[in-house]
């Protein structure tokens, strides 16, 4: 999820709370969990810093060992520990396992978007993305806004507005998981061309009735689409390259980055003046025409790098990050 809606989780959780009866006996518990609920929220997402290392380092990281298993009782204890040198007499165990819910409840929603996690890290290094709730979701979002309001406008008692919406949420979840598991289970009914080995994913938008499709094809092909209304529609297809140039170029830090983190990528290459401009593509991220997640390199005829860029850009802006002239 986004850190806005991550920053509202960990304040609804703070609510929540208050059904424990150790922590709504006491202030100053309450004001621990508070605390500690909204770092929790938060927590998993400081391997964000990793930018500051370059968009290489921060595509292969994110997400990555920051939300493994092995992060989420360290994230709990690192926090639980350092509230306890600020707030003494309090219930530890009570403050640790709300700490500990506000971690692991970060990293279970994440799983649910496009972008994913490595939850089950150290088992496997497996993006885990289950492309079912967008990153930034509105029924979630704004739901816990309206119970915040209520909760600090002593609108409402904590201790039902957070038990409700967290039921809410619940069924929220298990009804966007139902649909979209039956819709990407029937597409190939849907599809025309459909072949038998064409394999497809199912993509959340931020409209819930309609969701992007990818169809990955026996020769390489990937299709495009979006299904609305019950309908399938194909809007553009990428063809995957094969060229030395490309072969050369997945030995690169940033193509390496990108390979890693998603297997929906294809490379496409163009030959100019001085040398070669490989372009990988993330084909799941399609926005007006044009696909913004990529891992670009150019290189000169000897296929040695003169320049590249793995990250979010469009087309305008690569022409700014490269220092060599494209065209």
């Amino acid at each position: 999820m986004d850190t806005g809606t991550h920053l509202v989780i960990g304040l609804g959780l703070a609510g929540l709370s208050q059904i424990d009866p150790s922590v709504s006996a006491d202030s100053a518990a309450t004001t621990a969990v508070f605390i500690g609920t909204v770092i929790g929220s938060q927590i998993p997402d400081v391997d964000g810093l990793l930018r500051f290392k370059g968009n290489a380092t921060y595509i292969r990281n994110h997400r990555g060992r920051s939300h493994s298993l092995p992060a989420l009782p360290l994230w709990t204890l690192l926090i639980t520990g350092a509230l306890a040198l600020f707030f003494h007499g309090i219930p530890l165990l009570h403050l640790g396992m709300w700490v500990g819910i506000a971690v692991c409840f970060h990293v279970f929603t994440d799983c649910f978007n496009t972008y994913g996690t490595q939850a089950i890290r150290p088992f496997s290094e497996k993006w885990i993305s289950w492309n079912i709730i967008h990153i930034f979701d509105p029924f979630i979002f704004s739901s816990h806004i309206a119970a915040i309001f209520m909760w600090s406008f002593h609108v409402a008692s904590p201790k039902l507005v957070f038990p409700a919406l967290y039921g809410i949420i619940a069924v929220y979840y298990i009804w966007r998981s139902l649909d979209h598991y039956i819709v990407e289970k029937g597409l190939y009914r849907k599809d025309p061309t459909f072949q038998p080995g064409d394999k497809y994913t199912l993509i959340v938008t931020f409209n819930l009735y309609v969701w992007n499709v990818v169809k990955r094809r026996t020769d390489g092909t990937y299709q495009l689409g979006e299904f609305k209304n019950s309908k399938l529609k194909w809007i553009d297809t990428v063809k995957c390259e094969e060229h030395p140039a490309i072969q050369a170029s997945m030995s690169h830090e940033d193509i390496q980055a990108l390979l890693y983190f998603s297997s929906f990528t294809c490379a496409e290459v163009k030959e100019h003046r001085w040398g070669y401009e490989v372009r990988w593509a993330d084909v799941r991220y399609r926005h007006r025409k044009q696909y913004p997640f990529v891992g670009v390199i150019l290189m000169d005829h000897n296929y040695q790098t003169l320049d590249s860029y793995v990250g979010w850009v469009n087309d305008t802006r690569l022409e700014k990050k490269l220092r060599v002239d494209l065209y």
